[in-house]
């Protein structure tokens, strides 16, 4: 009976270290360094208190006494293990990139929130042709928006779009066709800025989108999946 509290106390343990990892990042308890440590930490924890469970389970002695609590350690292990294991894999399959537009040959330019990454690890100019290149390989679905609304129209359906989505309005230039945002991302509280530009054309407007993080080589896929999710709530608005 001891041991199988001990393997509970070990699964416990690990889930709180991985529940603790991102709103403490997020709240500025910690660095996000130290976030992803607690990641790896609640994964071996987890890992080890699944498998002393399944140890203990074998054992007649200990599943007889205990099995319904070796069971919980069991299945606490294993979705905390899981969690962080599943996160990795992602990281894998995604490019390291963290800097995602709809123009990568003219990438909209930021001004406004330059004074906000004064500190960033990550700097605001566009890092070129090799990052362009695995973002078309990787997402193919992030390109211009053709739309037939005239500027005004198209700033003012982005602008608000903008905000339904949730995003902190750093700057809104209608005579530059500008909009300057930050998104914050859920659990680890990460910042990444938003520059949309509305330019006309022959039957309207064109709208481009750049999101780029402050922080991170690999942005897991964010920054593309943010822009992707703008694009269609902007045609979801209308035409």
């Amino acid at each position: 009976m001891k041991f199988a509290r001990i393997t509970v106390l070990l699964a416990v343990v690990a889930a709180l270290l991985l529940l603790s990892a991102g709103p403490g990042t997020r709240f500025g308890f910690w660095e996000y360094g130290t976030g992803f440590q607690l990641m790896r930490w609640a994964f071996f924890g987890g890992v080890a208190a699944a498998l002393l469970a399944v140890v203990l389970l074998v054992i007649p002695r200990t599943r007889r006494a205990a099995a319904p609590m070796l069971l919980a350690a069991l299945v606490i292990g294993i979705l905390t293990a899981w969690i962080p294991w599943n996160g990795l894999q992602t990281v894998r399959s995604l490019p390291f990139i963290h800097d995602i537009t709809t123009d990568t040959a003219d990438p909209p330019v930021f001004v406004a929130v330059l004074p906000l990454r004064a500190d960033a690890a990550n700097p605001p100019e566009y890092p070129g042709e090799e990052v362009a290149a695995q973002q078309r390989e990787a997402y193919p679905d992030v390109q211009p928006l053709d739309t037939t609304l005239d500027p005004a129209e198209a700033f003012a359906r982005a602008e608000a779009v903008a905000r339904d989505m949730g995003w902190e309005i750093v700057a809104a230039v209608p005579a530059e066709g500008r909009i300057e945002a930050t998104a914050t991302t859920f659990w680890f509280g990460f910042k990444d800025d938003v520059v949309i530009r509305v330019r006309p054309t022959a039957t309207g407007s064109r709208v481009d989108i750049r999101s780029k993080s402050r922080v991170g080589r690999s942005d897991v896929g964010a920054n593309a999946a943010r822009i992707e999710s703008f694009l269609q709530e902007f045609r979801a608005a209308g035409s």
